[in-house]
């Protein structure tokens, strides 16, 4: 879906880029693609292999054990608004690199079912076209009721301490700060698809463990 803003190219704050917020997660509709975390393969290395594409800059795919392995899709350049309508796949936010980040965008109806599913503490694997892998650990899960849910300009309440933040606030709360990843989808409740946001925020794992270093180059090899 084509969504364009006056301010959506700006590190400004003014108008907010949150149009993505809430604009981003509307108008379902369907469609099947593979990598979904029921079909996808549950070995690391055979997804490695399965969405290596030869691009050494180009994020292809990301992995946490037992909860996700999906393919990373790129928005066309200008759309800022795009998210994947295939099943099996997020949305790399173009938006979020010029801040240092990665966001990765799914409608809750599609792959972003799973991101409920992911827990502080867990590990998550990033990918990328030459099969170089990067480590992050999740730090926090947040989730926030959008006060005004068909509005951009909405803001968002904290669920659990009530804290409201503004639609600039919110963004830069979740997209700007030090190297990480944040993973987006919409919450629904009380009948309402885009009633809230779940962020799932990591940041880069200093340490990993040998052992699964070790294992998963001996699975590469055979």
């Amino acid at each position: 879906m084509a969504l364009k803003h006056p301010f959506a190219r700006t590190v400004s704050g003014g108008g907010l880029l949150l149009i993505i917020f809430v604009y981003a997660f509307f108008n379902p509709v369907s469609g099947i693609g593979w990598g979904n975390s029921k079909s996808a393969p549950s070995d690391f290395m055979n997804f490695v292999k399965l969405v290596e594409n030869r691009n050494v800059d180009a994020l292809s795919g990301v992995y946490i054990s037992n909860v996700l392995a999906l393919p990373v899709v790129q928005q066309p350049i200008g759309n800022d608004g795009f998210v994947s309508h295939n099943n099996g796949q997020v949305t790399q936010f173009a938006l979020a690199s010029q801040y240092g980040n990665i966001g990765l965008l799914a409608h809750n109806y599609l792959s972003g079912k799973s991101f409920s599913h992911i827990e502080v503490g867990q590990e998550v694997r990033l990918v990328y076209g030459d099969g170089t892998i990067k480590y992050f650990l999740v730090k926090e899960v947040l989730q926030y009721q959008a006060m005004e849910p068909n509005s951009p300009w909405s803001s968002f309440r904290h669920i659990e301490d009530n804290t409201i933040l503004n639609a600039e606030q919110m963004f830069n709360r979740v997209y700007a700060g030090e190297h990480h990843v944040t993973f987006q989808t919409c919450i629904q409740a009380e009948g309402i698809s885009t009633w809230g946001r779940l962020f799932v925020v990591a940041e880069p794992k200093n340490e990993f463990s040998a052992a699964d270093l070790f294992g998963d180059l001996f699975r590469a090899s055979n």
